[in-house]
């Protein structure tokens, strides 16, 4: 059983990752439909949850059907991550995270996210300054270094359990490399076999099939794996993954109509926490990779951009249910 402080999860857990305008409620509730162990808010800028932004305000919304969730942070300033920790706090989640990993320009410009990977000290400053500042338990998401000549993931994992981090998720990539390239999971294996290292460690990049978890989770010994681009669109991910290691088998790929319901559920779930307009409109980033690989699928999602009320969309929906 894999434990982060109170929280027990089944042996080889699987996380949804923190993405920005991806990992909303409505779209963390069908992960966890469809089996996410683990999910974490979008990332949230410490120095926005102490202006009171409300655009950070709103990603503190979470909901029981939810739990175990984590609601994660970035800065890069000591005395907001404190602050911005116990903001955190009084919404209740099961744990906070600290985004060391991010590597966008406007976050990494302000020296936090991936910006803290060239400052190893400052990173360890602000880790403890969040588990001081919270009775919740304290994890981390970070990547290998900041480029290749300067991969100190050993280092950083070891100084992070030392001031009380209580699992590491390693994106297998630099932030120089940002998205593209290979990830190289041979560092998360070197951590998770170092003997000084007890808390949980989760890999994070390029899974985006069960053979690949698989062959993952046997050739390098992580404790769990997080996924992030391969559920957008397919929050069934987590449930193939998690057939496939179980009996070896594959699950048939989500019918039409299984994508269809999978769309309105998320279309009516965003108009309920955001309201209809809004909820709506959010939506539209969703629907290409929902019915990817779908012959004809242009005209529909010119209407499905076009619609402006859930009973429009509705309209599309049967449309394309009758089509197919």
């Amino acid at each position: 059983m894999i434990k982060i402080g109170p929280i027990e999860f089944p042996d080889f857990p699987f996380l949804l990752a923190p993405m920005e305008d991806v990992s909303d409620p409505p779209f963390r509730r069908l992960c966890k439909m469809h089996g996410a162990d683990l999910m974490y808010s979008e990332f949230i800028s410490s120095e926005g949850l102490i202006r009171d932004a409300i655009k950070s305000r709103k990603k503190l919304d979470i909901f029981d059907h939810e739990r175990p969730i984590g609601i994660q942070i970035f800065g890069g300033d000591e005395e907001a991550m404190s602050l911005s920790a116990r903001i955190v706090e009084t919404v209740n989640p099961d744990l906070v995270d600290i985004n060391f990993g991010c590597p966008v320009k406007k976050v990494v410009c302000k020296g936090a996210g991936a910006g803290v990977l060239k400052d190893i000290p400052l990173m360890v400053k602000l880790a403890k300054a969040v588990v001081r500042s919270t009775h919740l338990p304290v994890t981390v998401k970070t990547r290998l270094g900041w480029d290749e000549q300067s991969i100190n993931i050993d280092e950083v994992a070891e100084r992070l359990q030392d001031v009380g981090i209580q699992a590491l998720t390693v994106h297998a990539r630099t932030r120089s490399q940002m998205y593209k390239g290979h990830s190289d999971w041979t560092h998360i294996a070197r951590i998770k076999n170092n003997p000084r290292i007890h808390i949980p460690i989760f890999g994070n990049g390029d899974i985006n099939s069960p053979e690949k978890a698989k062959e993952y989770k046997e050739t390098y010994g992580v404790d769990g794996i997080m996924i992030g681009r391969a559920a957008i669109g397919n929050p069934w991910i987590f449930e193939e993954i998690k057939q496939y290691l179980k009996t070896g088998e594959l699950l048939p790929k989500p019918s039409v109509q299984q994508r269809i319901e999978a769309v309105r559920k998320h279309a009516v779930w965003s108009v309920e926490w955001k309201g209809e307009r809004a909820g709506i409109l959010e939506m539209r980033q969703h629907y290409s990779n929902y019915f990817k690989g779908l012959p004809n699928f242009r005209e529909y999602k010119t209407q499905l951009f076009s619609a402006l009320t859930l009973e429009e969309l509705e309209s599309v929906f049967k449309s394309l249910s009758e089509l197919h």
